[in-house]
């Protein structure tokens, strides 16, 4: 499939990108782009949540009344969950979230997410370009440009930038990345995927094994 190739300015420069159909022409596998979105998701938290239970909390040992003849529920030690102040039953501990995926799976998974946006007509591919030095307002000159500026925005480059990189930072929604840190996740999170014409190549080798 082809697609027009722009300038910065949003303007056509009258080139065509071809782009492959084994990436972005094939028959989605939504369940493959489930489990990598999941596993992203899993993969950033943190898992540091920590409960005290009755073994950790401060408080007397001793067994706080008689076993029988209370007309109550027996009761050993003041640190129960079942008491004020005592530890809590099944809390959260420490854990990793994350769990694995074969790399054949997330393959699968990223070249299904590039095809969904092709075929909804939200993947650009935009000219190689440069700024002189990092500055965010040249980047939303680009954005406005392209009429992505009220839009989430995923910029893919062939090698990083770090002008290009550092002038995006401080805009919330919009994100630059390089062909091999692409995921399913930043795929489908954008509204816009913006391809630079350097980056295509390195995609298509990337997801064709």
């Amino acid at each position: 499939m082809k697609v027009a190739v722009l300038d910065i300015n949003g303007k056509d420069t009258g080139r065509k990108a071809e782009l492959s159909k084994d990436v972005f022409a094939i028959e989605p596998n939504n369940h493959a782009v489930y489990l990598d979105v999941k596993q992203y998701l899993a993969n950033q938290r943190q898992g540091t949540h920590k409960a005290k239970e009755r073994a950790e909390i401060a408080g007397s040992t001793r067994k706080i009344k008689k076993q029988k003849g209370t007309g109550t529920a027996r009761a050993g030690s003041i640190k129960s969950g079942v008491f004020k102040g005592g530890g809590r039953m099944f809390g959260p501990r420490p854990r990793n979230y994350g769990f694995k995926l074969n790399k054949n799976l997330k393959r699968l998974a990223r070249k299904s997410a590039l095809s969904i946006k092709a075929n909804d007509k939200s993947i650009v591919v935009l000219e190689d370009f440069n700024f002189e030095a990092p500055k965010t307002k040249d980047f939303v000159n680009v954005l406005k440009a392209l009429e992505i500026d009220n839009k989430k925005s995923l910029f893919v480059l062939g090698d990083s930038n770090n002008n290009v990189y550092l002038s995006s930072r401080n805009l919330r929604g919009s994100e630059v990345v390089t062909s091999s840190e692409l995921s399913t996740y930043k795929i489908m999170n954008a509204n816009k995927v913006v391809l630079l014409e350097g980056a295509l190549e390195g995609i298509e080798s990337n997801l064709s094994k």
